[in-house]
């Protein structure tokens, strides 16, 4: 059965977290949409064009199975700001789906909203400090049941195999970092 994955981005997402998460969870076999709280294409934190699939007000009546979210700035601040995505992770949360970010958006997005509350999370080492509880912040993926988050573009694929692993199992994890030469 096929996965439903959410990845919202926004002006100012860090394209490589976007489309590491993107590419590799395609990878697997999810169906990943692409939905901009902004428009439907925006310009990328290094300035690379991303047309995304619909917008997240198109989104909200969907189920996912994860919501994974790329860092960036001033993406995360979009991210943050948007009240229907906020809305979609904080119902995740809830219903115990699984609900991701990684770089800024931990502590931009996640921790103001309250989704990191009794968790343990990583982000990028410029926002540590937001972070509430800061126990697992060197770690580069963090996984504290359903919530799961990274630091920056260097663990983006690290990031993306470990969504992998926690909707499809670890040897469709295996079968996808394979070809990666990981």
């Amino acid at each position: 059965m096929s996965k439903k994955v959410l990845v919202p981005i926004a002006d100012g997402s860090e394209e490589l977290e976007a489309v590491a998460i993107i590419d590799i969870l395609r990878r697997a076999g999810a169906d990943v949409v692409v939905a901009s709280v902004d428009q439907l294409q925006i310009t990328a934190s290094r300035g690379v064009k991303i047309v995304a699939d619909l917008l997240i007000s198109q989104c909200m009546n969907e189920t996912y199975d994860l919501i994974g979210l790329p860092g960036g700035m001033p993406g995360a601040e979009h991210l943050r700001d948007s009240v229907e995505l906020v809305r979609m992770l904080k119902r995740q949360r809830e219903e115990g789906r699984l609900y991701a970010a990684i770089c800024a958006s931990p502590a931009v997005v996640f921790q103001p909203h309250g989704l990191l509350e009794q968790r343990r999370a990583t982000c990028h080492p410029g926002r540590i400090e937001a972070l509430e509880n800061k126990e697992a912040a060197d770690s580069r993926v963090v996984v504290d049941g359903n919530c799961i988050t990274s630091r920056g573009p260097g663990t983006a694929m690290e990031f993306a195999l470990k969504l992998v692993e926690l909707l499809f199992g670890p040897q469709k994890e295996k079968e996808v970092a394979g070809p990666l030469v990981l």
